[in-house]
């Protein structure tokens, strides 16, 4: 989409001027013979600079909430969002809604002062919006905005609230060997007479330790730049390929990532398809917002297959992503011509599946920090217990 400012005469002479958002400029002169205008001058708004706020997904959800309650009861869109934007307590979020409530006083499309708000709400809520307001059925895509966001915010809090301790735990456990190795290490070796007395194992461990407490800024920088490293070739594209499909593909712990995309899949298809998007959009949409570039390629082939008339089920059974029950269910919702319910009430049911799979993952991470805890002790242990014999023998 693009932005373009015009200034415009309407039939009585009368100037005046604005933004529109289209897809391109034969939309963009569409649009301005819907108003009656006829433009005069305009221009493409080149502008790179992004929304101060973005959204998260509870905000999300509450806002969905709070306007389809209020449309649902009767009142008009404008008067809804007039309501919305003083009820914000955030001073970002209150400017947003504001500008998007005067735009649309104006004339604009609600879909379209969204999009002009750029990167504070996300394309999937943007294409609802514009597929409601063509439909007529605004209250009821923002009540099952609501419910989506709703639900991908409690996943996000399942996920957060579940890596709480294993990041504790990381913490602690780099703490703890940085400190045997800083503190304790030094001690015991300085019980063996020479460093020729030393076993290999304690000359390695040793060696190690003065390093880090003498060269500790090159441990550091290391570490900074691989961490800066690790960002910036995963923003490699082919790199960010092979990321992405080892996170679904890996026997340890792939299946458990494809039953949380599954989820998110399945229910924002059945929320695009339901609102009367066509298919094709239905699938770019939710293969983007799972945000993994390797499903994306595989949804090329897809969205190509289903263009020349296959059918999704067998289409997205060739991915070898999903598992073979969900496409067995997309293959019974097109036969019964139900495929949005089919695939909302599968949604609830991989969403259930994405929480134990959450809880599953995590339970996999805390034995693999103990066991690193457990490494670093024994290696110090391996070390200081010679100079503990000697010194042991020296007072015997």
């Amino acid at each position: 989409m693009k932005t373009y400012s015009y200034s415009a005469k309407d039939a009585l002479g009368n100037t005046s001027k604005g933004t529109i958002v289209a897809e391109n400029e034969r939309a963009f002169f569409e649009k301005i013979s819907e108003k009656g205008l006829f433009c005069t001058n305009y221009k493409e708004v080149t502008s790179s600079k992004k929304s101060a706020h973005k959204f998260t997904t509870k905000e999300l959800a509450y806002n969905c909430r709070q306007l389809s309650a209020m449309m649902s009861s009767g009142l008009t869109l404008v008067r809804s969002l007039d309501i919305l934007y003083r009820e914000q307590t955030n001073d970002a979020c209150r400017n947003i809604w504001q500008d998007i409530y005067e735009n649309v006083q104006k004339g604009e499309s609600f879909s379209s002062s969204l999009m002009m708000q750029q990167g504070a709400f996300p394309p999937f809520l943007i294409s609802m919006v514009a597929a409601g307001e063509s439909s007529g059925s605004l209250d009821v895509i923002m009540k099952r905005m609501e419910a989506h966001y709703a639900k991908e915010n409690k996943l996000n809090n399942t996920i957060k609230s579940a890596m709480i301790y294993p990041i504790i735990l990381l913490v602690l456990t780099v703490a703890i060997v940085i400190a045997m190795f800083t503190f304790i290490m030094p001690i015991f070796v300085d019980l063996f007479e020479s460093p020729e007395d030393m076993p290999a194992l304690t000359r390695a461990l040793n060696a190690f330790s003065d390093f880090l407490r003498q060269k500790w800024y090159i441990c550091l920088a290391v570490v900074v730049a691989l961490v800066f490293g690790i960002i910036y070739a995963l923003k490699v594209p082919s790199i960010r390929l092979k990321f992405d499909k080892f996170l679904v593909t890996n026997p340890l712990f792939g299946n458990l990532i494809v039953k949380i995309y599954t989820g998110r899949f399945g229910r924002t298809l059945s929320s695009l398809y339901s609102a009367g998007l066509p298919m094709v959009e239905c699938l770019q949409r939710s293969s983007a917002i799972l945000g993994n570039s390797y499903i994306d390629d595989k949804f090329v082939t897809v969205v190509e297959e289903v263009k020349q008339g296959e059918t999704l089920s067998s289409s997205i059974q060739r991915t070898e992503i999903f598992e073979s029950m969900f496409c067995s269910i997309i293959y019974v919702g097109e036969e019964a011509g139900a495929l949005d319910d089919i695939l909302e009430k599968t949604a609830d049911y991989y969403d259930e599946e994405a929480d134990s799979a959450v809880a599953r993952l995590v339970s996999m991470l805390e034995p693999l920090m103990i066991i690193i805890l457990g490494i670093g002790v024994g290696l110090v242990i391996a070390g200081v217990l010679p100079a503990l014999y000697g010194s042991f023998e020296g007072i015997s």
